[in-house]
């Protein structure tokens, strides 16, 4: 894939479940400050209860769809970590004739049977129940004590303690109603609109996340102009854990 200015184009940035647009903070400031971005509030992480957005994954993908076009012209670089990536997908799907390329942190395509559907809907309710009914700073640190992010102990404890703060800055049914609406279980199954997305995009993964690496393997044999970059000695946060590398792999297309 061709490199180009990063000035180019401008980009859209979308974060990840309990991030907020300054998830992006580091990434953007390693990336020319003149360069137009959009980073907006997913469904739920306003520091409201969410009860006045979307009621559905692809209601929220068109709403921010409709974001983007008020915003943005010409090419537009489409960036996501983990639900902002599966997010960016339902975008690129949806909404293809908006993007000129993408990079996609993390990405889930969607379950593709029923019964893994039912099995993480469970989970997303029981995450829902715990921020029902106990103090967000429990939910936060049950959320982070999670497998999947034991590679960010060895991080700066500056980053985790902002990473912490942003986290506070929510509302927990605000989150809840985010689990309900954009969780996995209520994501669709994108993986046969994958080989329809003829655009540049980049799948990013950590070489420690085997969950996620397997899965850009599977993904980037599907889609047309896609390739995958392992990110050495990172996650499944990569945006968290290696920010440098994100904004140099945001210049492409």
């Amino acid at each position: 894939m061709a490199a180009c200015p990063p000035s180019a184009r401008p980009l859209v940035l979308l974060h990840g479940f309990t991030g907020t647009p300054s998830s992006w903070r580091r990434v953007l400031a390693a990336l020319p400050p003149e360069q137009p971005r959009v980073v907006p509030c997913l469904l739920g992480h306003d520091g409201t209860d969410g009860a006045r957005g979307a009621t559905s994954f692809e209601q929220e993908v068109d709403r921010l769809a409709g974001q983007v076009a008020a915003q943005t012209s010409g090419r537009v670089h489409l960036a996501g970590y983990s639900l902002g990536a599966r997010v960016a997908l339902g975008l690129l799907v949806r909404h293809r004739e908006l993007f000129d390329a993408a990079t996609l942190l993390g990405v889930h395509p969607g379950l593709e049977t029923e019964g893994e559907r039912k099995e993480r809907q469970a989970l997303d309710w029981e995450w829902q129940r715990i921020l029902r009914d106990e103090p967000l700073e429990v939910f936060c640190e049950r959320w982070e004590a999670q497998p999947i992010f034991a590679s960010q102990r060895r991080l700066d404890p500056a980053a985790l303690a902002e990473q912490r703060r942003l986290r506070l800055s929510h509302h927990r049914a605000g989150l809840g109603r985010a689990l309900a609406v954009l969780g996995l279980g209520a994501m669709p199954c994108y993986r046969k609109s994958l080989p329809l997305l003829d655009l540049p995009l980049r799948l990013v993964v950590g070489e420690l996340d085997a969950k996620f690496t397997a899965l850009g393997r599977s993904m980037v044999t599907s889609l047309p102009r896609a390739d995958l970059f392992i990110v050495s000695g990172a996650g499944h946060n990569v945006l968290l854990e290696q920010p440098d590398v994100v904004a140099r792999l945001l210049r492409f297309g």
